[in-house]
Order: C-alpha cells, then sequence, then structure tokens
C-alpha cells in the first residue's frame, strides 16, 4: 500500500483500482467525466473536451462503467469510510438520466444527497429553466451492517446540503470543482485525524491539492500525462492555494453543540410551550381568515 501513497498513478481507472489493497482508504471524492457527449453541438458542450478520454459513449456502458469503478471504490475504502459522489442530472432527447439510476446498482449506502450552487448554467437556452445545480452524493461503507455510521460534528452539519460556490476558474481541466468543495468534505469527515483520500477521476489534482493542505495523504488516479503533470506541479506549489482552504474552514464554526445548549436549558429550537404555541397559531389563523371576508365584502 506505501507505493501509491502520496503518488498519481496513470491509466484505466478500473485497471488501477484493481490494483489497491481491499479496506486501505479513508475517504474519497470525485467528480467523473459525465458523458455530456462532446458530439453534440452547443456552445459550451463542444468546449468540455477531456484529454485522452471521450465523453461520449452509450449511456448504458456509461452507466455499468460507473457501477465497476464504484464497486471498486467501496472494496478499498475501508468500512465506516465514505465516497463524496459529484455528477449532474443530464438530459438526451428529451430523456433525463440521473445519478441515482446507477448509483443503487452499487454496493454503497447513499446517505445523503448534497445540492451544489454552482450559480452558473452550463446551458442557457429554454428549453429548461437554466440548470445552476450539480449533485454530490455521500455514499458510506456500513461496519455491520450499520448504516447509520458516526454523527458530523455540529460545526460541519451546520453547513446544510446546499452547497454554493462556483466553479473553479484559469485551470486547464474542462469541468474542475473549486478546492473549497473537497476541502469542506475532508475537514468534515476527517477532521483532525490522518487519513488517506483517494480520487479516481484526479484532473488537475484538486483533491489532492485540499488532502495536501489539510495535512492528510492522498492517491490520485488519471488517465491522461498532461493532468497528472499539471497535478503535480501545483502540488509542488500548493501553498499559493493556501487561503482558499483557511476561508473555507473559517466556516467550519459553533459557538455551543446542541448537546451543550441542551445540557445548561438554553434554547434548542424547540417551542417551550406547545399549548400556547398551538393557541397563538389557531388565533392568528382566525384573524387572517375574518380579515379575507372583510376583503371579500362579505
Amino acid at each position: 500500500m506505501t507505493k501509491y501513497i502520496n503518488q498519481i498513478l496513470q491509466g484505466n481507472t478500473v485497471e488501477v483500482l484493481k490494483q489497491i489493497p481491499s479496506d486501505s482508504v479513508d475517504l474519497g471524492v470525485t467528480s467523473p467525466p459525465y458523458n455530456k457527449g462532446e458530439k453534440n453541438k452547443g456552445w459550451l458542450v463542444k468546449n468540455v473536451k477531456y484529454n485522452s478520454v471521450q465523453d461520449c459513449v452509450k449511456e448504458d456502458v456509461y452507466q455499468q462503467n460507473q457501477i465497476e469503478v464504484l464497486n471498486e471504490l467501496y472494496r478499498i475504502i475501508k468500512p465506516g469510510g465514505s465516497f463524496f459522489y459529484n455528477h449532474k442530472t443530464r438530459w438526451d432527447k428529451g430523456e433525463m438520466f440521473h445519478p441515482i439510476m446507477w448509483l443503487t446498482q452499487t454496493s454503497w449506502t447513499v446517505r445523503q444527497e448534497i445540492i451544489w450552487d454552482r450559480m452558473i448554467a452550463a446551458n442557457i437556452r429554454g428549453w429548461r429553466f437554466w440548470q445552476v445545480d450539480e449533485r454530490i452524493y455521500w455514499l458510506y461503507k456500513p461496519i455491520d451492517k450499520n448504516k447509520i455510521g458516526k454523527e458530523l460534528q455540529s460545526k460541519h452539519s451546520l453547513l446544510t446540503s446546499v452547497w454554493r460556490f462556483p466553479p473553479e476558474r484559469n485551470n486547464p481541466h474542462p469541468a474542475p470543482f473549486p478546492l473549497e468543495l473537497p476541502t469542506r468534505i475532508i475537514t468534515s469527515i476527517l477532521n483532525d485525524e490522518a487519513g488517506v483520500v483517494i480520487d479516481p477521476y484526479c484532473g488537475s489534482g484538486t483533491t489532492l491539492v485540499a488532502a495536501k493542505l489539510l495535512q492528510k495523504d492522498y492517491i490520485g488516479i488519471d488517465i491522461s500525462e498532461d493532468y497528472i503533470s499539471f497535478a503535480k506541479e501545483r502540488l509542488q506549489n500548493c501553498q499559493s492555494e493556501k487561503k482558499k482552504v483557511e476561508e473555507e474552514l473559517q466556516k467550519h464554526f459553533v459557538e455551543k453543540t446542541f448537546k451543550e445548549r441542551k445540557l445548561n436549558k438554553e434554547n434548542t429550537g424547540k417551542f417551550k410551550n406547545y399549548k400556547e404555541t398551538s393557541q397563538f397559531i389557531h388565533k392568528k389563523e382566525r384573524s387572517e381568515a375574518l380579515s379575507l371576508f372583510d376583503f371579500a365584502g362579505l
């Protein structure tokens, strides 16, 4: 296992994953090629072309490949470990392809669906409302069939299930996610603990940079020699990106946890007096109803 640590491995994702020992990695983060269909016309899609790989195969072939990749990742992630899978909902000729279609066919437990608000639309035609969101699936490997798992610390869970930040800019990769995204995941799951983080489609190395700046070990996989070269250079100069990581870490803060407020008999978000609250609500509803009658002249 040591030979893979803090390395970027070149090759086909499935074949490289098969070389990594079982139950050896703590956490994973990735965003695979989406099979957007680079053959299709469009001002944006035609420019989303990956180096060394085509992003247009038959949909059933694509989904089966993703199932195989995810099951290999399940094998190598430790029990109790997690994998975060960033994808988007796609349409082709009016048919929707949702990532849950193949995620539920894998060995993983889908622990949560997170919405990434990218704040920018990839498609600005009017066939649908402009799509600015992508999905991030928190996949979990249970211990002894316990699908609930360990509870997040309050300072992480308060960040909610909607994450709002724009995509990375000034990056040679066609579809990079921002450094804040893997930073949020790694620090929320591993906290101050040591661990190995894997990205099986590491591209320009964003996940690896986040892991290194958070003092975690990493494993990257990519088929493109050019992207690997760029990622290695980025890792060598990662201190220049430290500010983004620090800004994200500042968001992971809470003055008092729910447990601490409860112990101190402070406000925990519950109504103090249900009867009084219920009476207030009914009174308010009755008042609003009477106002409507007055407005209607009844």
